[in-house]
């Protein structure tokens, strides 16, 4: 069967349903059908229910195929054909963003946005620091913070051990953030998701509680916010 068509497209099955792979895992299918990837390897989940959500996006289409109504499946291609024979290479750009992290670069002045970061962002500290023993330092303005070169491994072995699908999604949290150790905070249960965009956002929130919201901004967050709970949901779901 050839890749789910990149863009719309007259829907071409009835149904998706989940089989069960016979490697361990579940697939998806389409009118009994295989789905293949865009690089065109069987989409093939290591977990039940994200084989039922992917098939449940399916059968919500309608007349046309939309592909940015199908976000999990996205994940998963990107999971089996990017992420499950690179997985170093996502991690390394993990650990990248840690080496930079947002929540380390703080501004000296005004002194009320000084704090509305500190209040955000040194919790966030504190528990990263105690979950992996991986103490991050902070500082004033731009320029580069050299962080403890164990702190970094101590974080890259963490990612390295989570699953090609888990690292897809908390690959997709950080950059959206900007922050690899809020996205860690987040799976790690120390924040939901909303709480996690919020302390990612704290800058733009000040910003707009002084000078008043962007509305065209504020709609580029809200689309950005649903990718980042999607994220969410797939990490949870595989």
């Amino acid at each position: 069967m050839k890749p789910p068509p990149p863009a719309n497209r007259k829907r071409f099955y009835e149904t998706a349903t989940v089989a069960d792979s016979g490697s361990g895992g579940y697939a998806v299918q389409l009118d009994g059908r295989q789905i293949k990837t865009p690089a065109g390897k069987p989409l093939v989940v290591p977990a039940r229910v994200l084989a039922i959500a992917i098939a449940e996006e399916w059968n919500a289409q309608g007349e046309t195929i939309a592909p940015a109504a199908l976000p999990l499946t996205k994940l998963a291609n990107t999971a089996i054909d990017a992420v499950t024979g690179g997985k170093p290479e996502v991690a390394d750009d993990i650990v990248k963003y840690a080496a930079t992290d947002l929540v380390c670069y703080r501004a000296s002045y005004p002194a009320e946005l000084a704090a509305a970061q500190a209040r955000a962002w040194d919790p966030i500290l504190s528990w990263i620091g105690a979950k992996y023993g991986a103490p991050f330092l902070v500082g004033s303005g731009i320029a580069h913070i050299a962080q403890h070169p164990a702190s970094l491994e101590a974080l890259r072995s963490a990612v390295n051990s989570l699953s090609a699908f888990k690292l897809t999604a908390l690959h997709v949290m950080t950059t959206l953030t900007g922050s690899a150790l809020i996205a860690l905070a987040h799976i790690g249960g120390e924040l939901d998701s909303a709480a996690a965009w919020t302390v990612a956002h704290t800058d733009e929130s000040w910003q707009a509680s002084r000078w008043g919201e962007d509305s065209e901004a504020a709609e580029r967050l809200k689309a950005r916010f649903a990718e980042f709970e999607c994220a969410t949901r797939f990490f949870n779901l595989s």
